[in-house]
């Protein structure tokens, strides 16, 4: 039996962070996405441990810790790199309604093949666990689009959180009561422009902290308020989420604000220079924190589920559903562009997370978790075989490719 102190505790943490930006070195000069060699690590780490004879369980509690954090600092991060101006609308309408509608097709269609894969169990049961795996993960997606053109890479990033917003407001209405009724649907309806509200609040507050706070301490002050809107919101059933997306376009959008009083109490210069330190802060937290779920999310995986067929056969119908219906949404309903745009389907940390808030009465005891390790390594497979194959196109030819239509 192996012993573990503080210090080879400490010397494990520091390994992993300083391996994860060699991760992310590499998924730059090669384009394997970091979170694949992440899971890899988590992994080995797990048998590794086995095999000294070292006894040590992931809390799902602890993943679930961390997967909320992250989906704060992710959803942060995606709002303070969308820009929104007069010439982007068109390409911001193409993505929402792409995230929305791929979003309810694909959730349908694998519910469908859950309910009829299951015995015995209830459609609506099966819809949660099909919103659960047909979210793309834009922690994955954000880091694994700097290789393509400016008018892809929006595309993919409005596009991703997008499909977390929406995805997570689904998950909590399926989930927020034993029964879909009137009342349960007007009130979940009606809390998303309660939510709007209390973002103005809660970006006016927040301003303030950063802009008007003389203390040095100011960021994580922020990241702490953020952090306690969102889980207060949860707690009243409120699309929270939604507060922090909506901060970080504000703040990376300030000079769009027009009433003069505010604009005098926060000047452009101010808040630019604000925004560009948040933008900082926020990437290197988020970094940290998701070095951290995937590796001990990867401690999770057992890899005996690779030899049980039916998780083999249930991940391949639902990973083939999932780039079947993008594929017709892409090229016949939407006319746009399929490579590499259709093999952006990663699944990763907003799944796992989400997979871990359904509640007890909504579990199938016969669902294999097996199908869920296998969806998020599949998804992240074809994403890296995409991004591989994909060869950046001339600068000259940017300006000749179609935009994204509003159909």
């Amino acid at each position: 039996m192996v012993q573990v102190d503080v210090y080879t505790m400490i010397i494990a943490v520091c390994g992993m962070v300083i391996l994860s930006y060699f991760f992310s070195v590499i998924n730059r000069a090669t384009r394997i996405p970091s979170v694949l060699l992440l899971l890899a690590t988590g992994i080995g780490i797990r048998y590794g441990l086995q095999m000294m004879e070292v006894v040590f369980t992931v809390p799902p509690l602890a993943v679930e810790f961390l997967g909320t954090l992250g989906l704060i600092m992710i959803v942060l991060e995606a709002g303070l790199d969308l820009e929104v101006r007069r010439d982007k609308l068109g390409l911001i309408r193409g993505s929402f309604f792409s995230a929305l509608i791929i979003l309810l097709v694909s959730s349908f269609s694998v519910a469908g093949i859950l309910y009829f894969w299951i015995p015995e169990t209830s459609f609506m049961h099966c819809l949660v666990y099909a919103i659960v795996m047909c979210v793309v993960s834009s922690a994955i997606v954000l880091p694994s689009v700097n290789h393509l053109s400016p008018l892809k890479k929006e595309f993919l990033v409005y596009e991703a959180s997008f499909s977390d917003v929406i995805g997570i407001l689904a998950f909590n209405f399926l989930t927020t009561g034993t029964a879909i009724t009137l009342q349960s649907t007007a009130w979940f309806f009606g809390s998303i422009p309660v939510a709007l509200i209390l973002s103005l609040g809660v970006c006016f507050g927040l301003m303030m902290l950063l802009v008007k706070n003389r203390v040095n301490v100011k960021f994580f002050l922020v990241f702490a308020v953020l952090i306690l809107v969102y889980v207060g919101g949860k707690k009243m059933a409120l699309p929270s989420l939604l507060t922090v997306l909506i901060f970080g376009i504000v703040v990376n959008n300030w000079e769009l604000v027009r009433w003069q009083p505010l604009k005098r109490y926060f000047s452009d210069e101010s808040v630019d220079e604000t925004a560009a330190f948040l933008k900082s802060i926020t990437a290197e937290t988020a970094f940290l924190i998701c070095t951290f779920f995937f590796v001990l999310f990867g401690m999770n995986i057992d890899l005996a589920f690779l030899q049980n067929p039916q998780v083999w056969q249930l991940g391949s119908l639902i990973v083939g559903a999932l780039l079947v219906l993008r594929f017709v949404y892409l090229r016949i309903l939407h006319r746009y562009d399929l490579f590499p745009e259709l093999f952006y389907i990663p699944r990763g940390l907003i799944t796992v997370l989400l997979f871990y808030k359904i509640p007890e009465w909504q579990r199938i005891d016969a669902f294999d978790e097996g199908v869920l390790f296998f969806v998020i390594l599949a998804s992240n497979i074809i994403m890296m075989l995409g991004s591989i194959l994909y060869r950046d196109v001339p600068v000259e030819l940017h300006e000749s490719q179609p935009q994204p239509t509003d159909s």
